[in-house]
């Protein structure tokens, strides 16, 4: 889905100018060569489920002209400037399906103190590192999923990297979201105040104006909280009604967004689903019934495990047995989507924990019980689909953008080999350097 630009009121056009012109100079990125010849150890295409050893993949300005062996491009060669990359494996550019730049996380500041506490400025100036972290763990492309309190600010942090003016992955953005009244945070507060709020409070009738203002300020996604933890006991219950799902998916579509919604019970996931959204985050107590549905309806499971790990982390466990309950309710919920055949999104909810890190959720993902040329594809070709982007990005083949990664090792064989990042373009020029 192409960035789209909008019109930024003048307060926040100063706000975002300031926080990011110290980092004007730096960020320019380099001219692209005209014409590139990668030379890897092996090329992982993002669709196969191997590497192809001595393969290597020709960029001619932002796109990729052909990838195959390297006789074979041999002839090609004149005029290319050859970029040896002994070592390693040169694989898509990573997909991040689900994550947060404006926050950073919540062993350093709670979620309320940075809705609550923090300026916009600071939180877009932190947020411009954030990107360029991500960028540097070789993930070319972020769908960021809620500025929590921070309005409208994604748009803006996302036509400034497509501008080059900041370092970072290319953004798909989904504005503040969508809460249902009194559902959501910050909580805990004296009813006289009206405290700020994480995301927008819509209902019944409004939610079409919601869902209309939000793409106005610039959502590529929308995003909707089809549950929360606003139960009588805290614990998680649906918000909306089936038919205020279906306005907001009806309205999204019309202007051609589609819809993710957060959903953790097994009722939510069913109203979502029945809806039309088009992926389930998080989907932590997913029935059987649930993911049937799910995997019958093509709609995408987004489920942050690395997330999940980090808040049971920062609750004092310590990495070892005995797993909490509610990770291990996540893991078994986990294998139980793989059994169902339910198309998994890679996506971490970045943000709860550091940006940069955001491979963790492709550890987790293969520990819990897929492969890792499965985990991989989820990462490239799989979240490409998901995102409606498989005719620019997510594979390695003639005509797509040239997104690319090099890591030391073959993450086909050992998934770690995707924290030693050697190379990365980013629609053909090098952005990452470090052979």
């Amino acid at each position: 889905m192409p960035a789209r630009s909008r019109l930024l009121a003048p307060p926040f056009a100063l706000l975002l100018g300031l926080a990011l012109c110290a980092a004007l100079a730096a960020a320019d990125p380099p001219e692209p060569a005209s014409r590139l010849l990668l030379v890897p150890d092996r090329v992982f295409d993002g669709a196969a489920e191997s590497a192809r050893s001595g393969w290597a993949v020709l960029v001619e300005g932002e796109r990729i002209a052909a990838v195959g062996p390297r006789a074979e491009l041999a002839g090609r060669a004149a005029g290319v400037t050859v970029v040896e990359l002994p070592g390693t494996t040169l694989l898509p550019g990573l997909i991040e399906g689900h994550a947060h730049v404006l926050l950073h996380p919540y062993d350093e500041t709670s979620w309320n103190d940075q809705v609550l506490r923090e300026p916009e400025a600071l939180r877009v100036a932190r947020a411009t590192v954030h990107l360029r972290r991500t960028l540097e763990a070789g993930f070319t492309t972020v769908r960021d999923l809620g500025t929590e309190g921070a309005g409208a600010a994604d748009a803006g942090l996302r036509d400034a990297v497509a501008a080059g003016i900041v370092p970072g992955p290319r953004l798909l953005v989904a504005n503040r979201a969508l809460v249902a009244t009194g559902s959501y945070g910050p909580k805990g507060f004296a009813p006289a105040f009206a405290v700020p709020q994480g995301a927008e409070e819509a209902d019944g009738p409004d939610l079409a104006r919601a869902v209309r203002g939000q793409i106005g300020q610039g959502a590529d996604w929308v995003k909707v909280y089809a549950d929360y933890r606003w139960g009588a006991r805290g614990e998680a219950r649906p918000t909306y009604s089936l038919e205020e799902l279906r306005t907001v998916v009806a309205t999204a579509a019309s202007a051609g967004r589609p819809v993710a919604a957060h959903a953790a019970t097994a009722a939510a996931i069913l109203r979502a689903v029945e809806a039309g959204v088009e992926t389930i985050e998080h989907g932590d107590e997913a029935t059987p019934e649930a993911l049937d549905a799910m995997a019958r309806e093509g709609v995408w499971l987004c489920p942050t495990l690395a997330a999940s790990e980090a808040m049971a982390r920062y609750r004092g466990w310590n990495g070892q047995a005995p797993e909490p309950e509610r990770l291990a309710a996540k893991r078994a919920a986990f294998r139980a989507a793989l059994a169902a055949a339910v198309p998994i999104c890679a996506g971490s909810d970045a943000g709860v924990f550091a940006h940069g890190d955001n491979v963790r959720e492709l550890e987790l993902m293969a520990a819990w019980g897929m492969s890792a040329p499965a985990v991989l594809r989820a990462a490239t070709s799989g979240n490409a689909r998901m995102l409606h982007l498989e005719g620019e990005i997510g594979t390695i083949a003639p005509g797509l953008v040239a997104d690319l990664v090099a890591v030391a090792g073959d993450p086909t064989a050992d998934l770690a080999a995707l924290r030693a990042v050697r190379l990365v373009l980013q629609a053909g020029r090098i952005v990452v350097d470090r052979r």
